[in-house]
Order: C-alpha cells, then structure tokens, then sequence
C-alpha cells in the first residue's frame, strides 16, 4: 500500500514536473517569439529609418544640386549681361572718340584752310602792293632819270657853248668882231683843240 502510494506521488510529481517544463517551455518559446517580433519590428523600423534617411539625403542633395545649378545658371546670366553691358559701353566709348576724332579732324582741316586761304590772300595782297610800290618807285626813278638827264644834257650845251663863245672871243670869233679881222685871224692862227660832247 505504502509502494502505492509513493508510486502514486511519484508519477504525480514526475507529472509537475513535466507540465511545469511544458510551461516553461512555453513561457521560452513566447518569449523567443516576442524578441523575434521585436527583432524585426526593429529591424523594420531600421530599415524604414535607413530608407527614410537614404531618401533625404537623396533630396537634399537633388535640391543642393538643383540650387547650385540654378546659381550657377544665374551668375552665368549675369556675367553675360555684365559682359554685354561692358561690350556695349566699350563700343559707344569707341563709337564716342572715333566721332569726336573726326569733329576734331574737321574742325583741324577746316582751321587748316581758312589759314591757308587767309596766308595766300594776304600774300597776294602783299604781292599787288609790292607791285605797285615797285611800279611807283620805277616811275619816281624814270621821272627822276629823266630829269637828271634832262639837266646833265642842259648843263653840257651850256658848257658847250660857254667853251666855244670862249674860244670864239680868245681869238677874236666872236659875234661882234669884223668878218675881215676874222680872216686875218683865221689864216695866222688855227685851232686844233678838239672838244667831246658827253651827253
């Protein structure tokens, strides 16, 4: 009866036992499955957090590229229309000076040949009064001439006739004498003096 009894508490216990194990192992297993769960709701949410920085960081630099080629475009537009501006002033600067060389160029020439017509009138004008200076002064000088020729041409007549009434009156020639003293004279004494008019 006794062996009964602790058959009976025996297999009772090596029951607990095993219903405990089996408890136990239930308790592992939910245990196991709950950390798996939690693994790949972690890993899941990893991956999402992963996907969602991938994807963010893939935007943000889409738009930094985006941003940096819309600057780039700008600054490339601006520095057309700085180059065109500059382009531009420099060719109305050139256009400027090029109108303003030519302006001086004519006013240059334009001077040029008022002095030059002013420089020939005025040399022709002071041709004609040299001219007629030289003509004034040839008439003067004819004038002149002709009168010291006139003069010198008297002058030497009277001499002329002053030598000859003297020589006429030395030997007796002279108007008032005789005709016949003149022939007495004439065959005694002939005059062999002979004179040069100069005129």
């Amino acid at each position: 009866m006794a062996s009964h009894n602790q058959s009976y508490r025996a297999g009772e216990a090596r029951g607990q036992s095993e219903e405990k194990t089996d408890q136990m192992m239930e308790i592992m297993k939910e245990k196991a499955r709950e950390a798996k769960e939690k693994t790949a709701e972690t890993a899941q949410a990893a991956k999402e957090k992963t996907s969602q920085t991938t994807q963010a960081a893939k935007d943000k630099t889409s738009q930094t590229a985006q941003a940096a080629k819309e600057k780039t475009a700008q600054t490339a537009q601006s520095a057309k229309e700085k180059a065109s501006g500059t382009t531009q002033d420099a060719k109305d600067k050139t256009s400027q000076t090029a109108q303003a060389a030519k302006e001086k160029t004519g006013q240059t020439a334009q001077s040029a040949k008022e002095k030059a017509s002013g420089t020939t009138e005025a040399a022709k004008q002071k041709r004609q009064e040299t001219a007629q200076e030289a003509r004034e002064k040839a008439e003067v000088g004819k004038e002149e001439t002709g009168g010291i020729v006139q003069k010198t041409g008297e002058q030497v007549k009277s001499m002329a006739q002053g030598a000859a009434e003297a020589v006429k009156h030395t030997f007796g020639f002279d108007s008032t004498g005789d005709d016949d003293e003149y022939e007495n004279n004439k065959t005694t004494k002939t005059p062999s003096t002979t004179y040069r008019r100069d005129y």
